[in-house]
């Protein structure tokens, strides 16, 4: 399934309907299949109150038809940013494939119930890091963050390691969806998926490498 639907979409004879968001998770398990490290890693792209991009590697943590789903902290530069700017550029690089997607769209948060239900899923180790870290703001010294890790470890020590309110998660719903394949001499293929709205069909067009 995975093979015809990436021969349909760089097929330009084909002109049948695509839904950028039904590839994409056949991409992803391929990547998961050959990938040695992080299949699921992006970069997250987003803007600060000077309009200066900002740019960092995160993990997609879930993924529907509603959008990209990743966890952090709201208190970090990026979740300051994506709070004050709601927009931002996703961007998967699958080296052992040759493979690129690249997703554009508006953010939104995630329910408290999906944030909550991810947190506990976390390792305990994970959670505790969660409330001892103040995500992208100066440290004084490594151990001032091991000493912080510590007490609260001592602190939990009944393992009931509630979600911190500056933690949660965000969700991109894209507006477009680029798939990009490497190509012999640079002559690689990239299809773009547009829509205008969340509520519109796709288009689909062919790109220049």
């Amino acid at each position: 399934m995975t093979a015809s639907l990436t021969d349909l979409l760089f097929d330009d004879d084909y002109d049948g309907s695509i839904d950028p968001l039904e590839l994409f998770p056949h991409w992803l398990e391929e990547a998961r299949e050959h990938e040695p490290n992080d299949p699921n890693a992006m970069a997250v792209a987003s803007v600060d109150n000077t309009g200066m991009p900002d740019l960092r590697m995160v993990l997609l943590n879930g993924y529907s038809h509603e959008g990209f789903v990743f966890f952090t902290n709201f208190e970090s530069a990026k979740g300051r940013e994506l709070l004050a700017q709601p927009k931002a550029a996703l961007l998967f690089h699958w080296k052992s494939l040759r493979r690129q997607v690249r997703v554009r769209g508006p953010v939104q948060q995630v329910a408290r119930t999906e944030a909550d239900a991810y947190f506990a899923s976390r390792p305990a180790e994970s959670r505790i890091g969660a409330h001892a870290s103040d995500q992208s703001r100066p440290l004084e010294s490594r151990s001032v963050l091991v000493k912080r890790v510590e007490a609260l470890t001592e602190k939990f020590t009944d393992g009931k390691i509630g979600r911190p309110a500056h933690w949660s998660g965000f969700r991109v719903r894209p507006l477009q969806i680029e798939f990009w394949k490497d190509g012999a001499f640079r002559l690689h293929d990239r299809v773009l998926f547009t829509r205008p709205d969340l509520a519109s069909d796709w288009s689909r067009t062919r790109l220049f490498p």
